[in-house]
Order: structure tokens, then sequence, then C-alpha cells
């Protein structure tokens, strides 16, 4: 593993600060990951999706399929960048200022006539979207603000015994995805997992429970069940970066941050996978790309990426076999 680590921290600053935190478990305060940290929040590529944010909400969503601000804000939460960062607060003063009354942040959605929307404009929130806003807010640090633990409750609330279904905003009525309503929404689950994986009092909670069993199941169901279309299938095992939308790094990285996920055999069979895939050198490819991050060191197939790599790595260093193999 040595030649692997190596070859992370001779790449960009911040996926060497992020090796050195999460892989190598060296202080984020010491003086050499404070030099690299300072390095990371001056870089331009991080200066401009801040600057790309500055219009929060920005576009109507009108699909998921496309690059939306919240996928930004969470990249930047997930390399580092935190609440008081330059450019940051703005942005969050303007997520809190626009908190629904029963808790969850908004953004501007359009729901199309076909899945029985209205076609018009409405600053709501989905159960696709909210805990997206809400996962990246805490891990910008404001997980002991009120607003975000009011967000947190209401949405733990609204799971059911088979995981968390596609809800919307009460002004939104009826509205539901392309699914059957009795069924959850695999995303769902894993947004609102995602949320609690970063809150340590919410890991043993019934919410978390029903949610980690619902994916597994979706898992070991995978040739059959498909509820609200999404499949775990060939795509979904498809390697890919950043976390938007449903797939394999995505699932085992939030999964992989709950003990009573990762000791369980599917779980595991899922990490097999990923193994898999590392090519001699213990290094992984991107096999997709989102066209709107191709400019990214992740965002090409032909070569080895690091920040794939870093991502794997974390997922088989939280696992109980991957942290052996990492430490040997």
């Amino acid at each position: 593993m040595t030649a692997v680590m190596d070859w992370l921290l001779e790449g960009p600053a911040w996926i060497a600060y992020r090796t050195r935190v999460d892989l190598l478990r060296l202080p984020e305060k010491d003086e050499s990951s404070g030099m690299i940290r300072k390095t990371v929040i001056s870089d331009p590529v991080f200066e401009q999706l801040i600057n790309e944010l500055k219009e929060w909400p920005g576009p109507t969503l009108k699909s998921h399929k496309t690059t939306l601000p919240y996928h930004k804000l969470g990249f930047l939460a997930d390399v580092g960048f935190r609440q008081d960062e330059p450019g940051i607060q703005p942005i969050v003063k303007q997520i809190l200022n626009n908190q629904s009354p029963e808790g969850p942040f908004t953004v501007k959605i359009n729901l199309p006539k076909a899945f029985g929307g209205d076609g018009e404009d409405h600053q709501t929130w989905m159960l696709t979207d909210a805990p997206m806003v809400l996962s990246a807010l805490i891990r910008l640090g404001l997980e002991g603000d009120e607003r975000v633990k009011k967000a947190t409750t209401y949405l733990a609330g609204l799971v059911r015994q088979n995981g968390w279904p596609c809800a919307s905003a009460p002004e939104l009525g009826k509205f539901h995805g392309p699914g059957r309503r009795e069924d959850p929404c695999p995303f769902a689950n894993l947004a609102m997992l995602k949320v609690m994986a970063d809150l340590p009092e919410w890991h043993d909670s019934s919410a978390a429970t029903y949610g980690i069993e619902m994916l597994l199941n979706h898992w070991s169901n995978r040739r059959d069940y498909r509820p609200y279309l999404f499949k775990m299938g060939t795509d979904f095992c498809k390697l890919k970066a950043p976390f938007i939308w449903f797939d394999l790094l995505h699932v085992l990285d939030v999964l992989s941050q709950f003990p009573r996920a990762w000791r369980d055999s599917r779980y595991q069979d899922m990490l097999s996978i990923l193994q898999s895939k590392a090519d001699q050198q213990g290094r992984f490819y991107a096999e997709s790309v989102y066209l709107a991050w191709n400019s990214w060191e992740f965002g090409q197939k032909k070569s080895p990426s690091r920040w794939v790599t870093f991502l794997a790595l974390r997922i088989m260093a939280r696992s109980e076999s991957g942290g052996m193999e990492l430490a040997s």
C-alpha cells in the first residue's frame, strides 16, 4: 500500500490533504496539513465552484441527471471546506434563509406533469434533494445548528419500516416519483443515511436501521427489484465521482460508516466487487463520468484516478476486512 499512498500524496493538493487526514490519520491541524489545506482553499478550481454557488439556489431543478448546485456544495464539503471559509458563509446564509415551516431546506423545483406535477416552478423540497442539502450543511460544520437539527428530525421521522418513501413537501400534495407509493425510494434512503452517517447519535436509530436494511435488501434482490426505477445492475456497479446519484461507490461510501452495515454479508458482497476493480498497483479507474466534471482528474476513464482510488481505499479502510488489508 505504500506505493499507492505515495502516488496519492503526489497528486493534487486536495487529494493529498484528504489522504493525509482520512487514510494516514494525520492531524488536520498539524503544520504540514495546514499548509496543504491553505493551498486547497486558494485553488482557483474551488474558487470557481464557490463563485458558481453565489446565486443559490441557482437554476430551477428539472432533472437529477445534471450537476446541481447542492452537488457542487457537497463536493466542496467532501474535499474539506467548512462554513467559515471565504465565500462559503453567504451561500450557507441563503440556504438557511430558505427553510420550510416543517424543517427541510428548499430549492427551486419544477415538477413535470408526467409525474403528477403542474409544470410550474416551486421553492420547495423533496426527499431526493433536501437530504443532500442537509448533508452538505452538516459536513460544512453546521451539525449543531438548531435549524439543521430541526430539518434532520423532521426528515428522519418520514421513515417507514421498509425505509424512506418518495416524500415531498405538504404543499405538493400527492406528488410522488415514478413508482408505487408503498415502495421505498432507494435514493431517498441513500441520501438520508448520508445525513445520519455524520451524526453519531443517529447511527443506532431505528430510522438508520430501516434505511440500511432497505439498501442491503435491494442489493440481494437486485435482479428483479427496481423500486422507483433504481437498478443495481451493470451501470450501478461502474465507479464514478463525485457523489451525485445512485451508484456502487456512493452506496458503499455511505454504508461503510455504519458498522452494522459493513458487517453484513450483503455489504461484503458489494465490497468484493469494488475490490476486484483495482489494478495490479492497487489503483482504481473511473468507469463512468459526468460530462459536467470532465475537466477534473476523475472525469476521464483512460488513466487511474487518484480521487476514485482514494474513495475506494477509504471505504476499505472503514470496513473490517479492508482495514486489515490497509494496515498490512
